[in-house]
């Protein structure tokens, strides 16, 4: 009887772990890879043929010494590892009246004035996004940075500016989200540009 028991209990566990351990995430794997191929592959974006990132994890464009590069439009701030870690994706985790957050936040706005020239900073420049890795500004941020960046490339700050509007994201289904500016996508465009 005992047996019997456990020839049926492994029998049920080779069965399931045929199934669900391999058929499963091969049939999920195929039908991602047939429907939603770019997606299913990491959404990788090409520049001549070379892989230069995701559209779906931000970047950092800042020099060694961990500045803005006045060249490139900046990504919103992270809080993942080193910044933009994938294997860190986090929040900080800081209440609103946390030292170290208000610390940080006035930090950048300071940082942000010198190179802007303006107190007027959209939230989003000054804050992590809960995951740290958001690839996205607000179109409010990529215009306060479309002048000193059309300065820092000799480019005219209207063809920076049209730039950034014909960048811009609407709403997911016209009325999810906010809209957005995807940075990479943001400053490969920028490289084209000139």
């Amino acid at each position: 009887m005992k047996f019997r028991q456990t020839w049926t209990a492994i029998r049920a566990m080779l069965i399931l772990t045929a199934a669900l351990g391999i058929v499963y995430p091969l049939a999920v794997t195929g039908v991602g890879q047939l429907a939603l191929p770019a997606q299913a592959n990491g959404s990788l974006i090409r520049v001549d043929g070379e892989i230069v990132g995701s559209s779906l994890i931000g970047q950092s464009f800042t020099d060694a010494g961990g500045n803005a590069r006045r060249e490139w439009f900046q990504s919103r701030p992270s809080a993942a590892g080193a910044g933009y870690d994938g294997g860190a994706s986090s929040g900080s985790n800081w209440g609103p009246e946390n030292p170290d957050l208000i610390a940080a936040i006035q930090e950048r706005q300071v940082a942000i004035e010198r190179a802007d020239g303006t107190t007027d900073i959209p939230a989003d420049a000054l804050t992590a996004s809960g995951s740290g890795l958001d690839p996205h500004i607000s179109p409010a941020y990529a215009r306060l940075q479309a002048a000193g960046v059309a300065e820092a490339r000799g480019l005219s700050a209207a063809d920076v500016s049209d730039l950034v509007e014909s960048m811009i994201q609407q709403r997911d289904l016209g009325y999810l989200g906010e809209p957005t500016v995807n940075v990479l996508q943001l400053n490969i465009a920028l490289a084209m540009l000139g």
